[in-house]
């Protein structure tokens, strides 16, 4: 008959086996219900997406739809036409002063930067002129004492007997002193050729960026330029309709009738070639940005855009040489996109 503490072992070992079972099942068990959570959630987002893309295609279909509608308009259909004409216009103004933004900005950028680096290679070159110097008076000292040596050692090796047994043990010290002022000097000459690789191997530093002054400078130029292409479109008010038609919707502005939309139609076609940029263009760019900047001010010593209110006036520049002066707030109601270009 097995003993009770047989009995009992024999319980524990069966349970051992059905306690792992349970335990793997709970593990799989969380592992599942953390899955099914990862799907629903996947769901719900996909589900989101889809409704976002539905209505985006809602809103597109909403627009062509408008848009059909007032093509299929015979009293419309001349409107549609100069809208987006005139939207071409103003996009057209838009890409002219970003890339206009953009070449100054990396001119400004470069500029900088070769300004650094001449300081730059003119201190390397100051400091490997040193090195050049130093090792020259040093390799000329060592020389000296290497011909100094070289005499030494010729006169110990030349000495006959009572001479070297007198003075001999001297001139042996000074031709170990001179040793060890050489190898001294030996070593010092490779510390030296050591810092000149090192002043040789330095990397030139990188782009340093544009200070406030600089971005402010940039911005008066843009300004500038932006200026220059309102008071080519400005005469017609071929400016301000262009920009109306970039904020708002098509349908949602009225041009008159046929003769009225063909009118329009002309003027952006006599005054869709623009001057072309020149010495005089610049200097005129240049000459206004001046006019701008010294009426400019700002919120912040560190601000780089102006107060809108304050370069609010358009300077026209005579052929007599005298100034007109318009005022027009480029800045502040956003002519040609101009807030996105500015340097901040």
């Amino acid at each position: 008959m097995p003993g009770i503490t047989t009995l009992f072992k024999g319980e524990s070992e069966q349970a051992a086996p059905e306690s792992d079972k349970l335990l793997d099942l709970f593990r799989n068990r969380a592992e599942l219900k953390k899955a099914f959570a990862a799907l629903r959630d996947e769901k719900y987002q996909l589900q989101e997406r889809v409704k976002q893309h539905q209505g985006a295609t809602a809103r597109v279909q909403q627009k062509l739809n408008h848009l059909e509608n007032l093509l299929l308009d015979t009293e419309w259909v001349h409107n549609v036409v100069v809208f987006y004409q005139l939207r071409r216009l103003g996009m057209r103004c838009q890409k002219r002063l970003a890339q206009f933004a953009e070449q100054l900005k990396q001119q400004r950028e470069q500029r900088a930067h070769a300004k650094l680096i001449d300081a730059w290679d003119a201190e390397k070159n100051a400091d490997a002129e040193r090195i050049q110097r130093d090792l020259g008076d040093r390799r000329m000292r060592m020389q000296l004492l290497e011909d100094q040596l070289q005499s030494e050692r010729h006169r110990l090796a030349t000495m006959n007997g009572i001479s070297k047994l007198l003075h001999g043990s001297e001139l042996e010290g000074k031709i170990t002193d001179i040793e060890l002022l050489i190898a001294k000097a030996q070593k010092k000459e490779n510390e030296l050729l050591a810092q000149f690789d090192q002043i040789h191997d330095r990397q030139p530093p990188e782009p340093p960026g544009i200070d406030t002054a600089t971005k402010r400078s940039i911005n008066f130029m843009v300004l500038a330029f932006a200026q220059q292409m309102y008071l080519h479109y400005a005469e017609d008010d071929l400016a301000s309709l262009a920009r109306e038609a970039s904020q708002k919707s098509v349908g949602a502005i009225n041009y008159g009738s046929k003769k009225d939309c063909d009118r329009i139609l002309r003027l952006i076609e006599k005054r869709g070639i623009e001057p072309a940029d020149g010495d005089a263009f610049a200097d005129e760019i240049q000459a206004r940005a001046r006019k701008i900047g010294e009426g400019a001010t700002f919120r912040n010593d560190d601000d780089a855009v102006p107060v809108p209110a304050s370069v609010a006036t358009v300077f026209q520049f005579g052929s007599n040489g005298l100034i007109r002066t318009t005022d027009v707030n480029l800045l502040g109601e956003n002519y040609f996109e101009i807030s996105k270009v500015l340097s901040r």
